[in-house]
């Protein structure tokens, strides 16, 4: 979509016209460097990591950060939680994670911990026994563990990554996001009926 703004024919406003569309580029410049200067980055396999992935720790560039010195975010992804500042979202997101992590943490002790104790029935009461009533309930416990982590690990990356997007996208939490929702996709002059034309086009 584009609105036209038109002026006399007159130099002065010609000049002025120039000035305003010249400023409006140099406006965008900027903005558009400091976007690419305040984005967190992942590790290309981590950003590639969707549901029932993997668990290991996420790795990621901190804003401002270029190469490939990529930080470890830790266990519950602690590391990152200092860069997303106030930006309430994303927090919202890594919390989801934390929790998530948590949750997976408890049911790996519980797995452990059943098959601990379904190992130290077999010999317990001298003969080699499998079927007792303590192991039968430990195996129930193991299987039970087993189905909870496939439901703990469906939507854990995604929390972290969405955490990520959040940040970058300046979604909730974030200030000064309206100029750049605002500022015109493209500039430019144009001539209709002899005037002098003003041209700005938004993206919607």
């Amino acid at each position: 979509m584009t609105f036209s703004f038109l002026s006399s024919g007159r130099v002065v406003r010609w000049a002025a016209i120039t000035s305003l569309v010249a400023g409006l580029g140099l406006a965008t410049q900027p903005a558009t460097a400091q976007s690419a200067l305040t984005t967190i980055r992942l590790l290309p396999e981590d950003a590639e990591r969707g549901q029932y992935g993997h668990q290991h720790n996420f790795y990621f560039l901190p804003p401002g950060k270029t190469g490939e010195d990529y930080q470890n975010a830790g266990f519950f992804g602690g590391k990152l939680r200092p860069y997303l500042g106030n930006n309430s979202s994303a927090l919202a997101e890594l919390d989801h994670y934390k929790a998530n992590k948590t949750a997976y943490l408890i049911d790996k002790i519980v797995l452990v911990g059943a098959a601990g104790l379904y190992g130290s029935q077999v010999f317990g009461h001298g003969d080699a026994q499998y079927h007792n009533s303590t192991q039968q309930v430990a195996a129930g416990v193991a299987v039970a563990s087993l189905l909870a982590t496939i439901f703990i690990n469906r939507h854990t990356n995604e929390h972290f990554k969405q955490a990520v997007d959040n940040y970058n996208t300046g979604t909730s939490g974030v200030h000064g996001t309206r100029w750049p929702r605002l500022r015109p996709a493209g500039v430019g002059l144009a001539t209709s009926t002899g005037h002098p034309v003003l041209a700005l086009r938004w993206q919607l």
